[in-house]
């Protein structure tokens, strides 16, 4: 005992003699960077010209990154090399770029070149429009390395928009981009375009010097490039993309136009939901069922464990199918698939029977029309076609009546996040999507595969609506452009409160809610 209070003496002993050194010992920590990212060195610029110091730097007196410019095709900003954040990325939010106003050394500079720029005693301004550090001069620059790998952005058209300096300057991907309005047949990249990715509209800007301003546009493809901002009279940044090369198109293979597509549900009506729940949808072209048959299918995980073996053909508890093989719409009409009942909110509510209704079908007491899945049956019979809550739920239109690991739908929509639904594999399992205004087949900035729900960047889901049992109709609106045959604005949901007398026309129709289809 006697040993153990002599050695804490001498430890509490030792501990004071290092707290009683001068400073001159004191440990003063590591050697700050003497290389900013663009990150943090846009947070130096405070609305006013700001000159670059070490001290405002916190200690570095040069920017690091990747050149996300390039002058070769003569589309960038000449003079011009822009720098983007090449390390320290933890996510792609941290992704930030600054413009280098270095006169013609920047087009000494490739993509991909990695380069040390010296900028103490430079200054920070924006000017025109653009966030840019002036004074840089050829000797100021090295370039390390060539080749690196650039973080890309993918943003949308609203993304940008409504947050311009975010993504000043970087390199930024958009995906599923059509022109608005359509080009005309002789149509160039020349000039100032307007492209549209279901998001909104941004403009395309290519000079009439650049090398590739009298080509022929790609009318679906992705588009990356360089987001340059200008300012408007009223000083308001106004952004636009810059395409460096004809390489920052990658031309997509635009998605089979939906005949009808999903506008909305009532998932729990006031009351019982037996029979009650029924899907609404819109017709983008006249279809006659009796002769172009089409499949909805609906997925309920709840208290369903592991990945569903067979996508949308599992059937038993997972996934259930109603058949469309009579009746006729025309483009624009509204019409609905659900249980027996027809009515708006569940039990002693308005009758909607007039409607147009292609199919209504007794989910309660059937199994569902035959899955062409492991075996030949359906789905089971369920008290709800539609979930509440809980796991991940989903609704499907598919092509003919035929429905296996293998199909892919013409559209859908998820509500909810949870349960296991998806297995990366291999080999990958899951409920199949499609390319639509929600999910992507392929990674847009990278082209990777992602054929399923929750793989890659297909994680859109819808929430389910809150509180339980209060009669809310899901209205999925967007607008869907049948002469671009894409979405020009991305469905958003919207809970519309439904009563007992409510009527047809409060969930039809209604402006900035519903689907317009143009």
């Amino acid at each position: 005992m006697k040993k153990i209070l002599y050695n804490c003496l001498i430890v509490l002993t030792m501990a004071a003699t290092w707290s009683g050194c001068d400073d001159e010992t004191t440990y003063k920590g590591g050697i700050p960077s003497p290389y900013v990212f663009a990150f943090d060195l846009l947070k130096i610029y405070k609305n006013a010209d700001v000159v670059l110091t070490s001290e405002n730097m916190g200690g570095a007196n040069s920017i690091e990154g990747v050149v996300v410019s390039d002058h070769t095709s003569k589309n960038m900003l000449s003079g011009y090399l822009m720098v983007q954040n090449a390390r320290n990325i933890s996510s792609a939010d941290s992704i930030r770029s600054i413009a280098i106003s270095a006169g013609p050394a920047a087009a000494n500079y490739k993509l991909g070149d990695l380069v040390r720029v010296k900028i103490e005693g430079k200054t920070l301004t924006r000017k025109n429009g653009m966030l840019q550090v002036t004074g840089v001069a050829e000797s100021d620059i090295t370039k390390v390395s060539s080749g690196n790998t650039i973080p890309t952005n993918k943003a949308t058209t609203a993304q940008i928009l409504a947050d311009p300096a975010r993504y000043e300057s970087s390199q930024v991907t958009i995906a599923k981009v059509t022109f608005n309005p359509p080009l005309a047949p002789t149509g160039t990249y020349s000039g100032d375009k307007l492209i549209n990715d279901s998001f909104g509209d941004l403009i395309l800007r290519t000079d009439a010097g650049a090398t590739f301003a009298n080509d022929k546009p790609n009318v679906y493809a992705n588009y990356t490039g360089v987001i340059v901002l200008t300012a408007n009279t009223d000083g308001k940044l106004i952004p636009h993309l810059r395409m460096r090369t004809t390489a920052d198109a990658k031309v997509l293979t635009a998605p089979e136009v939906p005949p009808f597509v999903i506008t909305g549900i009532c998932a729990d009506p006031k009351g019982s939901d037996v029979n009650y729940e029924y899907i609404q949808f819109r017709a983008t072209r006249n279809i006659n069922f009796a002769t172009e048959n089409y499949s909805v299918v609906t997925t309920n995980n709840a208290g369903s464990p592991g990945t569903p073996p067979y996508g949308w053909g599992t059937g038993g508890a997972r996934t259930y199918k109603i058949n469309m093989t009579s009746g006729t719409v025309v483009k624009g009409e509204y019409f609905y698939v659900g249980g027996t009942q027809k009515t708006i909110n569940g039990s002693g509510s308005t009758s909607i029977a007039s409607a147009k209704w292609i199919r209504s079908y007794d989910y309660n007491g059937l199994d569902s029309d035959i899955l062409n899945g492991a075996t030949a049956a359906g789905g089971t019979k369920t008290g709800n076609l539609l979930a509440n809550s809980g796991n991940a739920s989903g609704v499907a239109i598919f092509k003919g009546i035929v429905v296996n690991i293998n199909t892919v739908p013409v559209d859908v929509i998820f509500i909810g996040t949870g349960g296991t639904i998806y297995s990366a594999g291999p080999p990958a399992a899951g409920y199949r999507i499609t390319t639509s205004d929600l999910y992507d087949q392929s990674d847009p900035s990278t082209g990777a595969p992602q054929e399923f729900y929750r793989a890659g960047t297909n994680l859109n889901a819808f929430p389910y609506l809150t509180p339980g049992d209060a009669g809310f109709f899901q209205a999925f609106g967007g607008a869907f452009d049948t002469n671009l045959g894409k979405w020009t604005k991305v469905r958003s949901q919207t809970g519309i409160l439904m009563t007992a007398t409510s009527t047809i026309a409060e969930i039809e129709n209604v402006p900035n809610v519903t689907t317009e289809i143009k």
